[in-house]
């Protein structure tokens, strides 16, 4: 960083102290003038490309949840679940995870 900001500050020397490079601010013409652009020009338009939308199918399937019973269990229902740990055997070892059953009892 520190180079970058020397680099930067030497430039800027070097550029006052060259003979003949004063810098001259622009005069604003009283007409307003209009730029008119040929056939062979780019313009902003034409240079973003437009690409059509592409639509994505959406299909609906008949969802279920994934908890038993699948149907509505009523108003005074509990879920009780029961918690254990399980061991899992993997490539990189053996790892103790946490395992939880659920199931809807009437409350």
């Amino acid at each position: 960083m520190k180079r970058i900001v020397t680099v930067a500050v030497w430039a800027a020397f070097a550029g006052l102290l060259l003979p003949g490079t004063m810098a001259q601010a622009q005069t604003a013409s009283p007409e307003p003038r209009i730029a008119t652009a040929s056939k062979s020009a780019v313009t902003d338009m034409s240079a973003q490309r437009r690409r059509p939308l592409r639509r994505v199918p959406i299909y609906r399937q008949d969802w279920a949840p994934d908890v038993y019973p699948r149907y509505n269990p009523g108003p005074n229902a509990v879920r009780s679940c029961t918690a254990h740990y399980a061991p899992e055997y993997r490539p990189s070892g053996t790892v103790i995870t946490p395992r939880m059953n659920c199931y809807w009892r009437p409350g």
